[in-house]
């Protein structure tokens, strides 16, 4: 947690991983997010994996430092008032349909006079309207039909060569940082000229963007096809997965001319090198183009290296020589890890979590060295700040809050539920 952002505060009106993931971000900068649910918890707040009380440690983690309201949003007057806190707000950040109750123009039209002009940041499928979410953008971007061992059969159809999805839900994280970044360009362009903007970031085109970006698009066109499946290798440069002595599997990159000497130099293949070199006619000190070409035999060389020592040694000779490497871990070993975890000061102490359990809890990623961050903060309890919101944001007094309550528009924390 940082101050970066103490002076700003957004209300988040959304569920499962994009639209929480940006408020995260603004509120491990500092930011007073506000998340607005359904009284009974949004589409993700049972979401898996749940503890034996019933907590979802997902919304648990992508809801540290925010503060939650709870309106039964199925309901007009539960509606109204959160149009009603989103516009005197001034931002707000949300996943549900331009065509809800939460449109940019009614919380634009909500605007009490003197509120800084609207800006909204709303996350969609596609482009055209259509639903979509991170497992279906991925099968559109080609990514799943590049992926899978090397030895599967040629041609990049399903029926041949089934796609390989991956476990994280990435273009979800990744849209979700875009999202972050794009409400706070749009907050400096409002500082600059009073004028609000309506944000739309569909998550489709975080995928197909992201595509173009890196290169792939153009490559495929021009290549008139497209790539093999490459098992674990990297694309276009050396590394590969490679196994020791005594069963260790591990994962090198070699990239740069220093990282390729360095990789040579830790596994004393420089003969066997010269030979194939001389042999092919090439000098894979030259880059990443004769590497690549020549990945196979490279392999087969370092791996019949690594196969002769244990992996603790790699590690001694690796480090030696500033190579870039890194042994496998399943998520329950990396959690326990005491560099990649236990040592890293990015992680803090474990915060009173809704859920009960104890475990690491991340800071901001970005770490700033001039500025002490303070410790990871818990996630609220659905509702917990919804008196308090209602009468700071709205101006309600308690009386007019408890009618609220007692008639089930308005929810307060549900700290105690069974």
């Amino acid at each position: 947690m940082y101050n970066l952002l103490n002076d700003l505060s957004i209300i988040e009106v959304s569920s499962f991983v994009a639209s929480p993931t940006a408020g995260l971000y603004c509120a491990q900068m500092g930011a007073e997010v506000i998340r607005v649910d359904h009284k009974a918890g949004g589409l993700d707040y049972d979401r898996y994996m749940l503890t034996k009380e019933g907590r979802s440690l997902s919304w648990e983690n992508l809801n540290r430092a925010k503060k939650s309201v709870a309106l039964d949003l199925r309901s007009g007057e539960g509606r109204e008032l959160c149009v009603e806190l989103a516009a005197k707000t001034g931002q707000c950040i949300t996943n549900l349909p331009e065509r809800s109750f939460l449109s940019h123009l009614a919380m634009k039209a909500s605007q009490p006079a003197g509120a800084p002009d609207m800006t909204s940041v709303r996350i969609m499928g596609w482009h055209d309207g259509r639903q979509a979410m991170d497992f279906t953008v991925n099968a559109a971007s080609g990514y799943p039909l590049m992926t899978g061992p090397e030895e599967w059969p040629e041609g990049l159809d399903a029926e041949t060569a089934p796609p390989v999805n991956q476990v994280l839900p990435a273009w979800d994280f990744i849209t979700g940082a875009y999202c972050a970044f794009a409400l706070l360009s749009a907050l400096r362009h409002r500082d600059g000229t009073g004028e609000g903007s309506e944000v739309r970031v569909p998550l489709g085109d975080v995928a197909i963007g992201t595509v173009a970006n890196s290169g792939l698009m153009a490559e495929t066109l021009y290549r008139g096809g497209d790539r093999e499946r490459l098992g674990n290798a990297i694309w276009g440069a050396f590394g590969r997965d490679f196994r020791s002595k005594d069963g260790v599997r591990f994962m090198v990159a070699a990239l740069t001319a220093k990282q390729w000497a360095g990789l040579v130099k830790a596994f004393d293949v420089t003969a066997p090198m010269q030979q194939l070199e001389a042999k092919a006619g090439v000098k894979f000190s030259d880059g990443d183009d004769p590497r690549f070409k020549h990945r196979h035999a490279l392999f087969n060389i370092f791996q019949h290296a690594a196969g002769g020592h244990e992996y603790s040694a790699l590690v001694e000779r690796m480090s030696a020589h500033s190579c870039t490497f890194e042994k496998y871990r399943s998520a329950y070993q990396a959690a326990k890890d005491p560099e990649l975890v236990g040592t890293n000061p990015m992680f803090g102490p474990s915060p009173a979590n809704p859920s009960g359990f104890e475990y690491p809890a991340a800071r901001s990623f970005a770490n700033l060295p001039a500025q002490t961050p303070a410790d990871p903060a818990p996630a609220p309890y659905l509702g917990q700040h919804s008196e308090e919101i209602l009468a700071e944001r709205l101006g309600m007094s308690s009386g007019a809050i408890g009618k609220l309550v007692d008639s089930g528009t308005v929810a307060l924390s549900d700290k105690d539920r069974t």
